[in-house]
């Protein structure tokens, strides 16, 4: 009976001390705790929420259900360590000079992830687990952003009542389970976890219009949509535990994707599949006033970006935010004005060099291919490892795609113009349609003036950057108006991928510029421009050959090879092919790939791909250059993940 009596008495202790604890948490609500899951590369269309009959996503659902879904939410990068730059610093990557993938530049020692500033008004930060946020000094940076990040890191080693800030990273809808692990491997690890009837199918769903409808394709597709219902499966591991911690009603919950879809065409790719994410916001309801948009099953068509995640966090947390951080405050009483227009941008990834911008106002989506010889479905290693790509290029060897999935592999136009709610696909590019002319030349404007007032940076070939990098950062150069004149830099890049007479005669002219980034988008314009008009300017390609800034050089060197079979011209794209300058052999290596003829550097390449001192972006380039012409095994670089 006594032992029975000390045991009611434990019990009741344990209530007790529990309730302090759910009291502790309420009566700090002007500090709610913050719970952020983030999946790996997702587009809306492919969870149940947002449309999708065929998917199996009922937490997620059920989160948006009782809470916010936007509809218009966008990363800011379409692969994932510049996407992630941008969420934990809260500056977009065309200013802070981080856009290329993985490219681990220097930032300004003023500038701190973000937690930093939670901490510092008392919030307890934790990162579980994946950072890959593409700056300088890393580990420094990771320390000062969080209290832990570690794969055990977690709310539960908080002091009784601080509030915190958790952030749990799911890799499961990641791109290497849905397309670059060998599909034995993802037997293994995503469809044996789950139990039978929580399966999808091959033909349990719809393919996209710009993928081949064959049984291969869809046995590599039906990955995606498992690998999400995995996710979904730990997303509601988690919140069991919020649950059993007693933690749900004084948090509050954001989940998102770091960009869209991990299949081709989709990330790394400047179009609405590269950048839409799923975004849903869950209130509890002490916190519900916080909300602009209501609670329970609201939807909402603001337009939000990931430089708005950083300021809308601080803010809630209490905190002041620092000035260099432009994005909107998302709520609260601080919350900024709704915008009607987004600038986003697509760069480097891997060895996939690339340059895009785009603006959306949530209808419309407008992006300018400022290297439209490059492809949508361009070459990037770590996708040409994929057994859905291989299918797909031999697909096309063997003619068997239509128009709209040939495309993918075709130059792209100067300008892409699609109607994103009417045409989830984008099928139609509506930017020679007469139709949507005053869209278009609005969107235009728009661009051309964040360009000019941000000072985009990434107009530098990485060559530049990384030069730069060395004794200061792209972040505080780019606002020397004598070391980077933006204006004429915009103007001579402005005319990259429009072809015609009139063009070239415009970029021959800035070729011989006294700026030696006007004579780069000089030359790389000229890439686009078709053999007929460039035969009419041999001498002056020629002579550009000499120029003393290398990325000219080796541009109009290739130029002046693929249209006039140049002695000169093969020398020097053999010198830069093997220059120990890793951004000037991946320049030269990686423009290669799209020259009709590359028989006289295959040796070259070959032993570049051997050497030593390679990074690993020149090594995938010199595997692709070889695939490009020929079989290539998927050995001798080692994928990396992101």
């Amino acid at each position: 009976m006594k032992a029975y009596k000390i045991l009611i008495l434990l019990l009741l202790f344990l209530s007790e001390a529990i309730q302090a604890q759910q009291t502790n948490d309420r009566q700090n609500s002007s500090k709610p705790n913050i719970l952020w899951i983030t999946i790996e590369d997702t587009s809306p269309q492919f969870i149940g929420c947002y449309g999708n009959i065929d998917a199996r996503t009922p937490v997620i659902d059920n989160l948006a259900k009782d809470g916010v879904k936007f509809t218009n939410a966008f990363s800011t990068g379409t692969v994932c360590s510049p996407s992630r730059s941008c969420i934990i610093t809260g500056v977009k990557t065309y200013k802070m000079g981080t856009g290329n993938h993985r490219s681990n530049y220097p930032i300004p020692e003023f500038i701190k992830g973000f937690p930093y500033y939670m901490k510092k008004v008392g919030y307890y930060t934790t990162n579980n687990v994946k950072t890959d946020y593409n700056v300088g000094n890393v580990k420094e940076f990771i320390k000062k952003a969080w209290n832990e990040s570690s794969n055990k890191a977690g709310w539960w080693n908080r002091k009784p009542g601080q509030p915190f800030f958790s952030v749990f990273n799911f890799m499961d809808s990641h791109q290497s389970r849905t397309m670059t692990k060998s599909y034995s491997w993802y037997l293994k690890n995503v469809l044996n976890n789950l139990p039978e009837e929580e399966r999808i199918g091959d033909n349990d769903f719809k393919m996209p219009p710009f993928y081949k409808d064959s049984p291969e394709m869809r046995k590599q597709f039906a990955r995606v949509y498992n690998s999400l219902k995995l996710t979904d499966n730990e997303i509601g591991a988690l919140l069991k535990k919020l649950d059993d911690d007693h933690l749900r009603d004084s948090t509050i919950i954001f989940f998102y994707a770091d960009h869209g879809e991990g299949e081709p065409r989709g990330k790394t790719n400047g179009i609405n599949f590269g950048y839409h994410v799923p975004f849903v916001i869950w209130f509890p309801e002490i916190y519900k006033d916080l909300s602009p948009w209501g609670t329970k099953g609201v939807i909402t068509d603001e337009l939000i970006d990931f430089e708005d995640l950083a300021p809308t966090l601080i803010s809630l947390a209490g905190g002041t935010v620092p000035n260099y951080m432009k994005g909107r405050v998302l709520m609260g009483k601080d919350r900024s004005k709704t915008t009607n227009h987004l600038v986003l941008s697509a760069d480097r990834s891997d060895d996939g060099i690339d340059m895009v911008r785009s603006v959306t106002n949530g209808r419309y989506l407008y992006s300018r291919n400022f290297m439209p010889f490059i492809p949508e479905a361009r070459y990037i290693r770590y996708m040409e490892i994929g057994e859905i790509k291989q299918q797909m290029r031999k697909d096309l060897a063997e003619k068997k795609l239509n128009p709209l999935q040939n495309s993918l592999f075709e130059d792209r136009p100067a300008e892409f113009l699609f109607d994103i709610k009417n045409d989830i696909w984008e099928t139609k590019n509506l930017s020679k349609n007469s139709k949507y002319k005053t869209v278009l030349k609005k969107m235009r404007i728009q661009l051309k003036k964040e360009v000019l007032q941000s000072r985009d940076i990434m107009f530098l070939p990485e060559y530049e950057i990384s030069s730069i990098s060395k004794i200061s950062n792209p972040y505080e150069f780019r606002m020397n108006n004598k070391d980077y004149p933006i204006n004429d830099i915009y103007h001579a890049a402005s005319l990259s991928g429009f072809r015609g007479e009139k063009i070239a005669k415009q970029q021959i002219k800035l070729l011989f510029d006294s700026n030696k980034i006007v004579r780069y988008w000089a030359a790389v314009g000229l890439k686009s421009q078709n053999s007929f008009i460039l035969k009419g300017y041999s001498n002056e390609i020629v002579k550009a050959m000499n120029d003393t800034y290398p990325p000219v050089a080796i541009i109009t060197s290739i130029l002046a090879f693929q249209e006039f079979n140049n002695v000169k011209a093969i020398e020097n794209i053999k010198k830069y092919c093997a220059d120990k300058n890793n951004n000037l052999s991946l320049l030269t290596i990686y423009f290669l790939i799209y020259n009709k003829n590359k028989d006289p550097f295959i040796d070259t390449v070959k032993r570049v791909l051997k050497s030593k001192n390679r990074n690993y972006n020149v090594k995938s380039a010199c595997m692709d250059f070889l695939s490009s012409i020929e079989s290539v095994e998927n050995t001798g670089v080692e994928p990396v993940t992101f």
